[in-house]
């Protein structure tokens, strides 16, 4: 890999202007048709606010990155487990150096100097702070203030913008321009109440069947604790360790704190061996984790306290990233951020240490991230997958989308306004391993679960035949025009997402939403990685080639159920994989014995 090391000169000066600028036409980069449904325009941005830009420049190696990731996550492959180092991932994620050199010598033309640059650790990000002003002269655009008129959140944007016509092929995307996402975790608020929910049968005191044929505490038709997990999914003597390397690891966005003496409530309640334990705690972007209680986190807390809960003594990873979106435009606000996902994406892959398992209980609809931004973090996903993590991500909790009994809010933002069903970001990203929920014993699929199918990501070839089946199932003519048939389905795999007892601000009390699964589904791969990590294999790496040859003959099938959404019932759980549970929940003996004989 070629690096190009400007430290103490101004691109102007250590570049030979060999790039003919002056003159070049400037050309639609990436335009939309308007804001997204619920967003308005409220003011012309001020000139003197500072964006922070991202600019991706491309991955010529890419293909290569994606055959390797197809064969090291292959349990019938030669390579299978033959994870890349961090340097032969970046090698392949590099840039080509003309790039760099035309970019750069973009950047000094409107004046920024090496020490205005900073470049991620495979150089394919560019990140600059300009003042709104300078933003709209590079990009010849205008930025405004645009309001949602639910929330009130405000933020800086534009709906096109464009670049010298030889940029366009050495730069993906500048962000943030024309993106509204309004990324939120994934909890539940129960939309459709009127759905029938299923029997609750428990006997006080007694126990009902488990999915794995064992007994469960009854009480677990109600209420969900560390307990009802390992009774439920079979990992009741299972004991992980501490020494080995493995680790977990849990991510928290938009002001997303844990707390510390909550989390130690818990283990008190819960799991009174991990009283007195802590988690390592990482900022990136300048996240925080304030310990007020008047702020701790019911999306951070149930994470926490579930994953962590559910693998200690494993060491696990809190990852607070600082950065969003909305902004309040009438404060003195010094910058205005990205998403954060890129800003996490870049940190974790620069580091040499990675947790072997991390969970994501945050998204949005797909429709409201530009095409071009999901497919460059996607690749990150594939890089990450690459070096042997195991990525999950709750699949969302609109059920097909929207609401049921509000099916306006199903409407595409293409500037055709068509109804439609409405995916979610990152679980439509083919590298990721997408989480959808259950309540109840027998399991069912909860009403919220998001699935369906992706219209950016067309469908790996891991899963073709599998949703090959169900959509065969299906009769014809059956949601019409909602969803993209040839997309990549989610989800793949389930786990409880209801009546979850969790502590907040000192009290106990229920938590819902696939937020819910997403972390309970990778304790247990946690678990898994710990059992072959103990047996000297390799960690499990990206999960889904896995899940979809054989892996699924050690989940309970979930066959009940349906996830409403868009004026409609939504798609049915059934037998084998479905767009509702994917192939259902964890049966951890069943897991293990199945990747301690792989090699």
């Amino acid at each position: 890999m070629k690096l190009i090391t400007l430290l103490l000169f101004p691109f102007a000066a250590a570049l030979a202007s060999t790039v003919p600028f002056k003159g070049c036409h400037q050309k639609m980069k990436e335009s939309i048709h308007g804001p997204p449904s619920g967003w308005y325009k409220h003011a012309p941005a001020q000139k003197h606010h500072m964006l922070e830009l991202k600019i991706a420049l491309p991955q010529p190696k890419f293909p290569e990155l994606e055959q390797h990731l197809w064969e090291i996550s292959d349990p019938s492959h030669a390579r299978y487990g033959a994870y890349l180092s961090k340097q032969e991932t970046e090698a392949l994620m590099a840039p080509h150096s003309e790039t760099l050199d035309v970019v750069s010598e973009w950047l000094a033309l409107h004046g920024l100097t090496e020490e205005d640059v900073i470049r991620s650790s495979a150089r394919d990000w560019v990140t600059i702070r300009v003042p709104v002003g300078l933003a709209e002269e590079m990009l010849d655009t205008t930025y405004h203030v645009y309001k949602h008129a639910e929330t009130g959140e405000s933020i800086v944007r534009t709906t096109s913008y464009s670049l010298p016509d030889i940029l366009h092929h050495h730069v993906d995307f500048i962000q943030p321009t024309t993106m509204f996402a309004r990324f939120k975790a994934f909890k539940s608020t129960l939309h459709w109440t009127n759905q029938a929910q299923p029997a609750v049968s428990s006997p006080a005191g007694g126990t009902i069947t488990g999915p794995a044929g064992n007994s469960v505490d009854a009480s677990c038709n109600h209420t969900i604790t560390l307990s009802c997990l390992r009774q439920l999914y079979n990992a009741e003597d299972y004991e992980t360790t501490a020494t080995n390397c493995n680790k977990l690891g849990i991510t928290g966005y938009l002001d997303q704190y844990a707390n510390n003496k909550d989390l130690q409530q818990f283990y008190q309640a819960q799991n009174p061996s991990a009283y007195g334990s802590n988690y390592t705690l990482v900022s990136i972007n300048g996240g925080k984790n304030n310990q007020s209680y008047a702020v701790a986190g019911g999306e951070a807390n149930l994470d926490t306290q579930f994953g962590f809960g559910l693998v200690w003594p494993t060491p696990g990873t809190f990852y607070t990233t600082g950065g969003e979106p909305p902004f309040t435009p009438d404060l003195v606000t010094p910058i205005n951020f990205n998403e954060p996902y890129t800003y996490w994406l870049e940190h974790v892959l620069s580091q040499d240490d990675i947790p072997q398992t991390i969970s994501t209980s945050y998204g949005d609809d797909e429709q409201t991230v530009s095409y071009t931004y999901a497919i460059r973090v996607c690749a990150g996903m594939a890089a990450l997958g690459a070096r042997g993590v195991s990525l999950l991500f709750a699949s969302g909790d609109h059920g097909v989308g929207g609401n049921y009994s509000e099916p306006a809010t199903c409407k595409s933002n293409d500037g055709h306004n068509v109804t439609t069903f409405i995916p979610s970001f990152p679980a439509s990203c083919p590298y990721v391993t997408a989480v959808g929920g259950t309540v109840s014993i027998p399991e069912t699929a909860a009403v919220f679960s998001g699935g369906g199918f992706s219209n950016y990501f067309a469908r790996p070839v891991y899963q073709e035949a599998a949703v090959s089946a169900y959509l065969a199932m299906l009769t014809p003519g059956t949601f019409e025009g909602l969803y993209n048939p040839t997309g990549r389905a989610f989800p793949d795999v389930a786990a409880q997402s209801e009546y979850f007892s969790m502590i907040r601000q000192g009290q106990e009390g229920p938590a819902y939403g696939t937020s819910c699964a997403a972390p309970v589904f990778a304790a247990f791969v946690s678990m898994l990685n710990d059992a072959r990590i103990n047996a000297r294999k390799t960690p499990l790496g990206f999960l889904n080639p896995l899940l979809y040859s054989t892996g699924y003959n050690a989940l309970n099938d979930i066959t009940d159920g349906n996830n409403p959404g868009c004026g409609t019932l939504g798609f049915n759980a059934t037998v084998g994989w479905d767009p509702v549970t994917g192939y259902g929940t964890p049966n951890f003996e069943k897991l293990k014995d199945l990747v301690l004989a792989m090699p």
